[in-house]
């Protein structure tokens, strides 16, 4: 029995493709030798899918999790994106900083921090770069 995330997937497909009953399920019987997708296994839900790629189906990627960036006033949009640039450095969303936020200063998001403890965050960005070799030292 498959998962029910490949069932769906299977199901968005046969919309996509606008395949009647019969079609789809004629499929189902040439690919997989099933007569209902509930019937196939993690073996033959491969052999479906390429068939309905084969046919034009296209996947929508997968949402991208996070939320947006902050928008911080002027005057410290400067250490905001030095933030937002060491977090994709090192393939972070913002939630990281915002959990940062939450350990160091028991603020909920980084757009409540003020000067001072936007810098120390900042700061310790830094420091875990460098950790990790991500940060020349001759920048810092």
């Amino acid at each position: 029995m498959i998962t029910k995330g490949k069932l769906a997937q299977i199901h968005i497909a046969k919309a996509q493709l606008g395949l009647s009953d019969e079609e789809y399920r004629a499929i189902l019987a040439r690919t997989a030798g099933v007569s209902s997708a509930k019937e196939l296994t993690n073996r033959t839900v491969g052999g479906v899918m390429f068939e309905f790629r084969r046919l034009g189906f296209e996947p929508k990627p997968a949402k991208k999790a996070g939320r947006k960036a902050p928008n911080p006033p002027a005057t410290r949009q400067a250490e905001m994106g030095k933030v937002e640039a060491l977090l994709a450095e090192a393939g972070r969303a913002w939630a990281y900083a915002d959990g940062m936020a939450k350990n160091m200063f028991k603020v909920d998001r980084v757009d409540f921090l003020d000067d001072s403890q936007l810098h120390k965050l900042l700061q310790a960005l830094i420091i875990d770069a460098k950790r990790q070799g991500r940060y020349p030292d001759d920048l810092a």
